[in-house]
């Protein structure tokens, strides 16, 4: 008899074309692979597709080959229709095939899975590991599944049947490792790192509640480490792999003292390899001195990051309905100041269409945070399994409709927000997450906003209603993208792709300065238009030559290649926006030429579709002014 056959699968975000690295598939197939009584029995593999993948090439390569005898899905809101999809043909083509679903979306909500979607037969409740491997143990051993902790599963009469919650492990080092025991596969055909960015976890908790997360519920308040040694280890596989960007699945990273002690190794690993250069991940909300040990660390060797200011919203009442009235953000101006003082990139994250917030109330934190911290993360509200707002959805009169891909639930409006303003709002996020938190532009909008007396909102609306405006294809294309953000989340992507990749973009915001320039002081003309012209030129550069730079040289620097080439500005930019930033800006400058040489990170032209504005920072031009004549 051939050996029992597991295959997990595992998808990307939507609109990513290459393969993310499948960090949970993967502790699933090595906890199978390393359990003594299943390891010798079992056959046990990965699926990964990108998030471009449809539920019918999914679901051939489930079947060509001979379905398996256990199908796992990790399942979270953009993919649970294409594998409830996946998972009817499955059945239909060996009704016998066990399909397990598990993730947060369709954790505790058994009912309405089970209803969406008659193929699957076990949702996993909370942590998945030991749960799997039991589920598998069980499935083998031709056994009921009431004696498992942590599942919901339906019952031969066809009743819902949810056992007790399983405890959560508190000694994470008991769980295989999916990168040390080769269960992902780290290289491609070429050698090459095969992911975009690599995976990893620290820790499992988090010790919040908010009103609109379920991370706390779902992997547990307590927060439990992985062992120094194993991290260690991990960074050193990931290395040698070639890993560029570390990203931290953890919830409060520089919370615990641990967390500097990963950040040494990290450093000590790259010495000795090369790699890893970048580190991203959910930067603690409050911050403590472990925080700032880190980021000084970080800066002193060279270390690539974002660091998050996770503020939500500014507004106090909000900020209560959030239950986050335990973090202390009111320091946060200190922290920004603190941050663009050490010139290191910074952003925040702020969400529109909680209950307490409105629109003044919102644009007018936004303005505030932008004074300080010009990219800003601004995302709609989504109601999501098992968090506080859905559960309290009638108190706040919310009223939502499901998107079209995912399995979301948008909000329409409020008990405090009408259609009309919630329509007017996201036609601002679009425009705000275009153009700011993707770094479209960047040293414009302190500088602008310190001269004209206009809040960072304003000057994005203003570029907004310009291309509103205009007749190209360019905006046409940007209009059509705006109109459907709010039903699909995706129509970010062209918008982004066509701002990164062509001049035309240069030419519209050109155009939309030349309707700005008469409310600008005369000593102000010429640098500001310089700013503009630096924005457009430092952006992220997917192709040279239709970004109109045909003399950028490709040069390897720093173990890694970049474009190089040399522009002149009037005026010093770098230098003028951090004095924006710090609100030191003063008299506009007298212009003089300033030859600056422009450093492109390879690679963007993968990423130009990318919403992953973290990623996409470490791709903005380096600068290094030259010579002054």
């Amino acid at each position: 008899m051939g050996a029992f056959s597991i295959v997990v699968v595992q998808q990307g975000v939507w609109h990513m074309a290459k393969e993310s690295m499948p960090l949970a598939a993967g502790y699933l197939t090595a906890a199978v692979r390393q359990d003594p009584e299943l390891a010798g029995r079992c056959d046990t593999g990965i699926l990964n597709f990108p998030g471009t993948a449809s539920p019918w090439g999914m679901a051939v390569e489930l079947v060509r080959s001979g379905v398996p005898d256990v199908v796992g899905f990790s399942v979270l809101g953009w993919n649970v229709r294409q594998f409830s999809a996946v998972a009817e043909a499955v059945k239909q083509a060996a009704p016998g095939t066990l399909v397990v679903f598990g993730g947060n979306h369709v954790a505790h909500q058994a009912e309405r899975v089970f209803r969406q979607c008659p193929a699957v037969d076990v949702v996993v409740n909370g942590e998945g590991e030991a749960v799997f491997v039991d589920i598998v143990r069980t499935r083998l051993a031709g056994r009921g599944f009431h004696g498992i902790a942590g599942i919901s599963y339906r019952a031969p009469d066809g009743t819902v049947v949810t056992t007790p919650e399983r405890p959560r492990r508190d000694d994470l080092d008991e769980l295989p490792s999916p990168i040390l025991t080769g269960a992902i596969p780290l290289r491609d055909d070429d050698g090459g790192f095969r992911y975009d960015v690599a995976l990893m976890e620290t820790n499992r908790g988090c010790p919040y509640r908010c009103a609109f997360c379920y991370w706390g519920g779902a992997v547990g308040q307590k927060v439990r480490a992985f062992s120094r040694d194993r991290l260690r280890a991990e960074l050193t596989a990931l290395a040698e792999a070639g890993a560029d960007t570390i990203v931290l699945c953890d919830a409060n990273f520089g919370m615990l003292r641990q967390d500097a002690d990963f950040v040494d190794d990290l450093i000590s690993v790259r010495r000795q390899y090369g790699y890893p250069r970048a580190l991203e991940t959910s930067w603690a909300k409050n911050k403590s001195a472990t925080f700032f040990d880190i980021v000084r660390t970080m800066k002193r060797e060279g270390l690539r990051s974002s660091f998050t200011l996770a503020l939500q919203t500014l507004d106090d009442a909000t900020l209560l309905a959030m239950n986050r009235r335990n973090m202390r953000i009111n320091s946060w101006h200190e922290l920004a100041d603190w941050l663009a003082a050490e010139g290191l990139d910074t952003y925040a994250e702020l969400i529109w269409g909680a209950p307490g917030e409105s629109p003044e109330s919102f644009l007018r934190g936004y303005d505030e945070l932008a004074r300080r911290v010009s990219r800003i993360a601004a995302y709609p509200l989504l109601l999501l399994p098992n968090t506080a707002y859905t559960e309290d959805r009638g108190r706040h009169g919310f009223i939502t409709v499901r998107g079209d891909r995912d399995d979301f639930k948008y909000v329409l409006a409020t008990r405090e927000i009408s259609l009309a303003e919630n329509l007017r709002m996201q036609r601002f996020l679009f425009w705000a997450r275009l153009l700011a938190e993707n770094l479209v532009l960047r040293s414009l909008w302190p500088v602008a906003g310190a001269v004209l007396g206009m809040g960072q909102s304003a000057l994005v609306l203003s570029v907004a209603d310009h291309i509103d405006g205009a007749e190209t294809p360019g905006a046409r294309l940007v209009r059509a993208a705006a109109d459907g953000s709010v039903a699909d989340p995706d129509s970010l992507a062209p918008a982004l792709e066509f701002c990164f990749s062509t001049t035309e973009f240069d030419d519209l915001l050109m155009g939309w300065w030349a309707g700005i320039e008469p409310r600008v002081p005369a000593p102000w003309r010429v640098p500001l238009r310089e700013v503009l012209r630096h924005d457009l030129d430092t952006r992220p550069l997917p192709d040279p030559a239709r970004r109109g730079l045909p003399d950028a040289e490709l040069v390897g620097e720093d173990g890694d290649l970049h474009w190089s080439v040399e522009r002149t500005y009037l005026v010093d930019v770098p230098a003028l926006a951090r004095a924006a930033r710090l609100g030191r800006l003063g008299d506009a400058p007298t212009p003089s030429p300033h030859r600056t040489r422009l450093r492109f990170k390879r690679g963007f032209a993968e990423l130009a579709r990318s919403t992953n504005h973290e990623e996409t920072a470490h791709y903005v031009a380096t600068t290094t002014v030259r010579a002054q004549a």
